[in-house]
């Protein structure tokens, strides 16, 4: 087994220590067993994915997102991100949601600049009290890469449209907390209670998935 670097193993066991902070939907308790998991699949050319729904506003997901992202690079395991705001008590989660999706769709370089914004949401998470705080963080976070935000971001509703399947489908899936977080592949997945769990489960399903080279018989 690979060691984990020292940075993502002090993650690792920070998050794992802080299981309390996770964020249940009205306040029930975690789902182990699910609806429908027949979506839970890695993205087409992939064998091993990481699935990961957030809510921004979530402190245990403000721990999750730097430990899963370094984590699918290092391994070169893509993430399906989906959005889960809920509600209630986080009351600006929906709308910084919203903004990473104009980031993503309707910028250049949009997905890179969607998970910038994400994690400087995160990192930043203690100061947002408000929407107005998170007004002002995005659009100090647009300037300084010398971008704007519109002053109607979703005009159509078409990005909390967007958002709303998100959350749906997790709906859908029966997940009841965030962050929720699995790794796949074709044939199986893996919910990650504890992240620590990440990396080792990671290596298992490259393991599973690798499998022989198939060597072609040479021509004669």
């Amino acid at each position: 087994m690979m060691r984990t670097p020292r940075l993502l193993l002090a993650l690792a066991l920070t998050a794992a220590s802080m299981p309390a902070v996770a964020q249940f939907v009205g306040g029930q308790a975690p789902t182990t067993t699910f609806k429908d998991t027949s979506m839970l699949k890695p993205p087409a050319g992939a064998k091993v994915a990481i699935w990961e729904f957030v809510d921004l506003e979530c402190p245990a997901c403000s721990r999750a997102y730097p430990l899963v992202h370094e984590l699918g690079m290092k391994y070169g395991v893509p993430v399906v991100q989906k959005d889960f705001p809920l509600g209630g008590a986080h009351i600006w989660s929906f709308d910084a949601a919203v903004y990473a999706r104009y980031m993503q769709d309707k910028l250049p370089n949009g997905k890179n600049l969607a998970d910038q914004y994400r994690g400087a949401v995160f990192a930043n998470q203690t100061m947002i009290a408000s929407k107005d705080d998170l007004l002002r963080a995005t659009q100090k976070f647009m300037a300084d890469r010398k971008l704007q935000l519109p002053f109607v971001v979703d005009p159509q509703g078409e990005l909390a449209n967007e958002v709303k399947a998100d959350r749906a489908l997790g709906d859908r899936i029966g997940i009841n907390q965030t962050p929720t977080i699995w790794i796949v592949t074709d044939k199986a997945f893996q919910q990650i209670s504890d992240f620590d769990q990440i990396e080792p489960a990671i290596q298992s399903a490259k393991a599973q998935t690798s499998g022989p080279e198939v060597k072609k018989a040479a021509k004669k």
